[in-house]
């Protein structure tokens, strides 16, 4: 079983790293190259055009692709599970997890992303802003998903080849989950709906969802989820599964407080 994330816009390079953090190389760094090429070709105004960024956050990401490096260290990247500082990785808290659960999560999350394709938690990870839906062209086509390809489904397939009954758990975002081909991925896939109570109604509000993603991946890990059935016990901060709303590939988790 796979779980799948996607990344956070906001970054953390300055908070503490504990020495003793294990760390791993990332899979795709030539392919990352690559698109780091590409976006070298752009000036910061091209920049902020192409993502719909400021001024000054469009010089920072230039600055960034120009001191990015084939070759990842400590003084240049950090793990993506503490370099990422998004509502998701707040609920995932990687930080306080125990040496095996980090181990675990490092066996069983994928962390999609437009410059890296996929990250595990205790990969390197230089600072940078790509996102999936960017409309970037390379000599693969004119979009991030053509570049990709079916790269992250082939990917996922060779980390479920030994599961009698491959499952991929969709914690990611619609923007990212396109990135996986499913035509190519041998594998169910289960989407996990977080809704709270607002209105008189039960929805789906955006930040709220997004740090129960991650308290999901975290509650997987401590609790080392094997199977779907085993999703339904997700209680973490007052969530609770409701069957009634779910589907066997579709399961939704509820809080009224």
């Amino acid at each position: 079983m796979l779980f799948l994330l996607s990344p956070a816009k906001a970054l953390d390079y300055d908070t503490p790293v504990p020495p003793d953090l294990p760390h791993t190389a990332p899979l795709f760094a030539r392919q990352s190259a690559e698109l780091i090429a590409v976006l070298r070709e752009q000036s910061p105004q091209q920049i902020a055009a192409l993502m719909k960024l400021s001024d000054p956050l469009a010089s920072l990401n230039a600055a960034r692709y120009a001191a990015w490096r084939p070759r990842f260290t400590a003084a240049n990247s950090r793990q993506a599970a503490w370099a990422f500082n998004g509502d998701v990785y707040g609920g995932l808290d990687a930080r306080t997890l125990e040496a095996a659960e980090l181990d675990w999560l490092q066996q069983h999350l994928c962390i999609l992303s437009g410059l890296y394709g996929v990250l595990r938690p205790l990969d390197w990870m230089q600072p940078y802003r790509l996102e999936m839906g960017t409309r970037l062209a390379t000599d693969r086509g004119d979009t991030l998903y053509q570049f990709w390809g079916a790269r992250i489904s082939d990917y996922l397939n060779q980390r479920l080849a030994a599961d009698a009954s491959p499952v991929v758990v969709n914690l990611a975002s619609q923007e990212y989950f396109k990135a996986v081909d499913r035509q190519a991925l041998k594998a169910r896939v289960i989407d996990c709906v977080f809704e709270d109570y607002k209105g008189g109604q039960y929805k789906v509000i955006s930040f709220l969802a997004k740090r129960a993603r991650g308290l999901m991946a975290r509650y997987a890990a401590r609790h080392r989820i094997a199977t779907p059935k085993k999703l339904q016990g997700f209680d973490l901060e007052g969530y609770a599964f409701a069957a009634a709303a779910s589907q066997p590939d579709r399961l939704v988790f509820r809080r009224k407080a």
